[in-house]
This record gives structure tokens, sequence and C-alpha cells, in this order.
């Protein structure tokens, strides 16, 4: 696989993700993704994202759960 930014190799390894969303904040230290060996350039590959969405979506209802409760 090559990077779509530098044409460098990808390997497999694991990448930090963050994101901010309204009073949340998260950070995901060790997150599968292929990572390019020239030019750092990071990308999740689809089953990854979509497991990154459903923890997020999981800790905005609980969020909302803690807001109605203070």
């Amino acid at each position: 696989m090559k990077c779509m930014h530098c044409q460098g190799n990808m390997t497999r390894g694991t990448a930090p993700f963050d994101i901010d969303r309204q009073d949340i904040h998260l950070r995901l230290d060790k997150v599968p993704a292929w990572v390019c060996a020239q030019c750092g350039e990071v990308y999740f590959g689809e089953g990854d994202v979509n497991a990154i969405q459903e923890t997020i979506k999981v800790i905005e209802r609980q969020a909302e759960i803690l807001a109605r409760t203070a």
C-alpha cells in the first residue's frame, strides 16, 4: 500500500486519535492504522473508523445522561 500524500510505503501499526466534540475530549492512544514509513501520514481502516464512531456515540449518550443528572 502506498501513501496518498508522498507515495511512501505504508505499514501496519498504531496511531493516536483525538477528537473534541461539544464538552467532550476523547483521546485513543493506540488505534490500529496504516502509517507511512516516509512521512508519517496515518490512515485508519473502515472497520477501525466504524469502531471509533461507535465509541463516540456511546460516550455522547453517556455524557447526555450525566448532564441531565447534574
